[in-house]
């Protein structure tokens, strides 16, 4: 009974870890995407597709994750349905949720707020965004299929540094961003924010797994066997 007990309590508990990190993670980008001072690389990349396309924003993130996916596939070698299922779960309510959260920003009007507060709040954004992606990352029970991408990176090759795996994992949208530039000759949600998210969001990941609910360990990781501890 107490071990039912304890497995019921800790499915709860990552239930309401998940709810938490996707809300966060959904505001975070959306924040970002209505103050228009620099989004994290793949919404920045996303909303550049936008500009140049016409292709909705939404439409956009979801098939991002949808090409994702394959990726994450082929890096395993193998097609896990528990994983990929999870993936295509977070992605309905996740791209649908940023899209609510800018409307909403947008009709406060927080593109008109003074700069010094605006990129305060882009930078917070920023943040959300980095403690959503450390929370589900541990919970790794549904994972944004860019974020599963960082894991699998981080853990299977480079010894757990999440600086690392995220540096690698921005290659891709930067690449999207450079063509999206060449083609229109202008830049959509690059700014500060997007710097900041380059230089900072894989080590705020490995500060917020250390800091912010520390009890919460990775569970279910890619790896490579070795002797090597893990790096943050």
């Amino acid at each position: 009974m107490l071990a039912k007990h304890s497995v019921q309590m800790g499915n709860v508990e990552n239930i309401a870890y998940f709810t938490m990190s996707i809300f966060f993670n959904a505001l975070g980008n959306a924040l970002t995407v209505s103050l228009n001072l620099g989004s994290a690389l793949w919404t920045a990349s996303a909303v550049n597709f936008t500009q140049m396309t016409g292709v909705p924003l939404d439409l956009v993130l979801f098939v991002y994750g949808l090409i994702v996916i394959l990726i994450n596939v082929l890096i395993i070698g193998r097609f896990d349905w528990r994983r990929v299922l999870g993936n295509l779960v977070f992605l309905g309510p996740f791209s649908y949720l940023i899209g609510m959260f800018s409307v909403f920003l947008n009709g406060l009007g927080i593109d008109a707020l003074p700069l010094t507060v605006r990129i305060i709040l882009d930078v917070a954004g920023i943040c959300l965004i980095s403690l959503a992606v450390s929370i589900y990352q541990r919970v790794n029970w549904l994972l944004h299929p860019c974020d599963d991408l960082m894991q699998i990176v981080r853990f299977k090759y480079l010894r757990g540094s999440a600086p690392a795996a995220q540096l690698v994992t921005f290659v891709p949208p930067i690449l999207v961003i450079i063509v999206c530039w060449i083609t229109t000759y202008h830049l959509f949600a690059v700014n500060v924010g997007t710097i900041f998210s380059l230089l900072f969001q894989g080590p705020l990941v490995g500060i917020f797994d250390k800091c912010i609910f520390p009890s919460l360990k990775h569970r279910h990781i890619e790896h490579n066997h070795h002797r090597h501890g893990l790096s943050y």
